[in-house]
Order: C-alpha cells, then structure tokens, then sequence
C-alpha cells in the first residue's frame, strides 16, 4: 500500500498539468476497480479543499470541490480513517458559504461522536444550532 498526497488528488481535479493527467487517471481506474489500495488522511483532504477554493489558483466553491472530491474519497481503493464523516463534511461545507472546511469537519465529528457543545470563539457555529451549541469559555 502506498499513501496518497493531495498534490495527486489536485493535478486529477483539475487537469491542470496534461503531462501527468493520464497517470494520474490509471491510478483512480485502479483505485476505483479495487486493483490497488492507497491510504490518505484528512489533513489531505483538508490541503485539497483549500488549494481548490484559493482565490489565487482555482477558485471553486464548496459545491464544486464536494462534486468533484466526493466520489474519489469513496472509491473503494481509498483508506481515509472516518471516511463517512469526510464526506458529511464536504457536504456542509457545500451546503453553507462562508463556512471552511476545517470548521465543517469539526461538525461532522461532533454529530458522529453524538457531542453538541463546542468551546469556541468563532460565532460561524451559532448558524448551527440545531446541530451544535456554542460556548465560550
């Protein structure tokens, strides 16, 4: 098994770099058919989401990046810890402009731990109160 960098996940995304697009579309064939197994984390994920929507390079929205980064996530040959839990992030980050992905991941955890509180500052998470309460310390 071999792990997987976002810069792989980036250059499939976008097609950006022609050179190595036909590589790049081998390795999800083989990840998507269950012929190879890579492993990745979600701070890859996270570096993937970011480098996506930078207003400096390619300027996606939280829905394209889910569209386009969900269904690679869920290929059967990709290990992610929590993968489930990703890809409900991916959708609350799509669904709720102005909210980054990190804070969206942390919500996904939350509901699947089953806690409702977070400690926080930011007064984004006050848009969620059905699904977490903010407190501040």
């Amino acid at each position: 098994m071999r792990f997987l960098d976002a810069n792989i996940i980036i250059r499939y995304i976008t097609g950006d770099m022609p050179e190595v697009l036909d590589r790049c579309t081998a390795l999800f064939q083989r990840l998507h058919d269950g012929d190879e197994q890579v492993s990745t984390v979600e701070s890859v994920v996270a570096e993937v989401v970011y480098v996506l929507a930078s207003p400096k390079l390619y300027r996606l929205t939280g829905a394209e990046i889910a569209e386009r980064l969900k269904p690679l996530l869920l290929l059967r040959g990709i290990q992610l810890p929590h993968k489930q839990t990703t890809c409900e992030a991916l959708d609350l980050y799509a669904a709720n402009k102005g909210l980054d992905f990190a804070d969206a991941l942390e919500i996904a955890h939350m509901q699947r731990l089953g806690i409702a509180e977070i400690y926080s500052y930011d007064q984004h998470f006050d848009r969620f109160q059905t699904q977490v309460r903010r407190v501040e310390p």
